[in-house]
């Protein structure tokens, strides 16, 4: 693999473990590949997130294998969504979601990914050097091409040459755990009016607490932790701030405004290539999906891997991305989405349609559209005070 010699040396190199790196991993490992798994942490560790786990994440998982990710950890069969003007929402999620704090979570495919003959070593690259027919890292590491699920900070997607995120694409929250609300478990999201494009959670875990957060998109302004707190027990009235434990603050990178999806034999997946819905705030099925996209493409062929990889990635996800930035853009007018509540409340595929662009990978359709446009000519037609 050329003349200067390294330490280490695989057929794909995946840098960063989480649910993005573990599905590169073990879609590489799949394709007969030899797998170096790399994270600057021992699992189980803790990642701020909303450990919110849709159905189409759960599909991705099938598919490589790994059917117990969410095993004792109990379905929650509703989302409540309330609007920035109060209006609610209410309903059966087409398929159930379930709340699996990411400590847990991660370390469940990273033990598939080494169940599956992937070597995990504790190590935080630096330096990504791409010598001919191999890029090697830190000078004692090489692939014949390299996965980087590093995260909103990566260092791979440095190495490419792209800055983070700009404001206005970039998103920050805070996330805790607090003792669950009263009543049958759902998953809740309250948008707020005030600050908007922001929104509060809370998503029952099953064992008594639910993971709570608040988050709102960076409009270059700093946001300090104090004014994420507040936020967040003010949007979740039954929730004091006070009895909020782990409390962890995180950069959310949005799908509006991803870089290349790698160059060569590099490639980035999940957070790093800004993988994250900008309705919604998801990121672990697009980590798991853009993933095993990238193991696939990375163990196939390495020095075409970036060619391929934008390929299926394109064809797998190119319409729905497409979608979901034109919701986001519809959705800066707070009244858009006071109206796609009441019109997901009045109808079961509208709220259908809502649920798989936020969730998954759905798409924007006519109805939709047009059950929207209604509500927001009669808001327009009422009259005012």
């Amino acid at each position: 693999m050329g003349d200067e010699s390294v330490g280490d040396e695989f057929d794909v190199v995946v840098v960063g473990a989480g649910p993005a790196g573990s599905a590169a991993a073990l879609a590489a490992r799949r394709a007969g590949a030899s797998v170096l798994l790399l994270d600057r942490s021992d699992f189980p560790r803790d990642k701020a997130c909303g450990d919110g786990i849709a159905a189409h994440a759960l599909d991705v998982l099938d598919e490589l294998g790994v059917p117990d990710a969410v095993t004792g950890y109990a379905p929650l069969p509703a989302l409540r969504l309330v609007g920035p003007g109060g209006g609610a929402v209410a309903r059966a999620l087409p398929r159930p979601a379930y709340t699996v704090p990411r400590r847990v979570f991660d370390a469940r495919l990273v033990a598939a990914a080494v169940g599956a003959g992937a070597r995990l070593r504790r190590h935080a690259v630096r330096h990504v050097e791409v010598r001919g027919d191999r890029v090697v890292l830190d000078g004692v590491l090489a692939g014949r091409a390299v996965v980087g699920a590093d995260g909103a900070g990566s260092v791979l997607r440095r190495t490419l040459g792209h800055p983070p995120n700009p404001d206005r694409h970039l998103a920050l929250a805070i996330r805790g755990y607090a003792p669950a609300l009263p009543g049958p478990p759902e998953q809740l999201i309250v948008t707020s009016s005030p600050r908007w494009p922001a929104y509060a959670w809370s998503f029952p875990i099953g064992d008594g607490r639910a993971n709570v957060g608040y988050g709102e998109v960076l409009r270059g302004e700093p946001l300090t932790r104090a004014h994420l707190v507040d936020r967040l027990g003010a949007l979740l009235p039954g929730t004091d701030p006070a009895t909020v434990t782990d409390l962890r603050a995180h950069h959310l990178p949005l799908s509006t405004h991803r870089p290349a999806p790698g160059r060569g034999r590099l490639l980035l997946a999940g957070d790093a290539l800004s993988l994250i819905n900008p309705f919604t705030g998801e990121g672990i099925f697009y980590a798991l999906l853009s993933g095993a996209l990238a193991g696939a493409a990375a163990a196939g062929a390495p020095e075409q891997a970036a060619r391929r990889y934008a390929a299926t990635l394109r064809r797998r996800l190119g319409t729905h991305l497409r979608h979901s930035s034109l919701a986001a853009w519809l959705a800066r007018r707070r009244r858009v989405v006071d109206a796609a509540v009441r019109a997901a409340g009045r109808d079961d595929r509208v709220y259908r349609t809502v649920v798989e662009l936020g969730l998954g990978d759905g798409r924007l359709d006519a109805r939709t559209l047009g059950m929207i446009g209604i509500g927001l000519s009669a808001w327009e037609r009422t009259p005012r005070r």
